[in-house]
């Protein structure tokens, strides 16, 4: 019962992250049909129901298997990190959770059917959805923390 008291905010960001994906991606793939495009913001944002069979930007399609494993790999690293953590900090555990969250949501997809649902489509940026900007939030949120370490270890 411990381990759950020391890693909560990570569990229930995990846990918010993951079911505001998959909801947000069962309601367009439930109300959309493929390849439709809903202005909120003409020019500027639209829902648009897409399936990517590959990673962020279509990169590297029809590679179903070697993107899950990937995921399994690092979800399991993650998790074996910060559970060994002694003492894991607010800032790591946001983080975490973040990239965990993410990592599952396209990882559903990617099991249930092969494809991921996205539907975020800024007009100058290939579409996307929640779990790939959790993901880029957390990579990036570890990557200043990273970075902020280093720097204050040179002063």
């Amino acid at each position: 019962m411990a381990i759950f008291r020391k890693h909560l905010l990570l569990i229930v960001i995990t846990i918010l992250v993951f079911t505001l994906d998959r909801l947000s991606k069962f309601y367009v793939s439930r109300f959309f049909s493929l390849g439709d495009s809903i202005p909120i913001i003409k020019s500027v944002f639209h829902l648009t129901y897409l399936r990517n069979p590959g990673a962020a930007f279509g990169l590297f399609p029809n590679q179903r298997y070697c993107f899950i494993l990937l995921s399994i790999i690092i979800l399991f690293s993650i998790l074996f990190y910060v559970i060994k953590a002694e003492k894991p900090t607010r800032f790591h555990q946001v983080a975490f959770s973040l990239v965990l969250g993410g990592i599952l949501g396209n990882l559903v997809d990617r099991i249930s059917n092969g494809l991921v649902v996205d539907f975020l489509d800024f007009r100058i940026w290939p579409v996307f959805n929640l779990a790939d900007s959790a993901l880029v939030l957390g990579v990036t949120l570890l990557l200043f923390g990273f970075l902020r370490k280093q720097q204050v270890g040179k002063d």
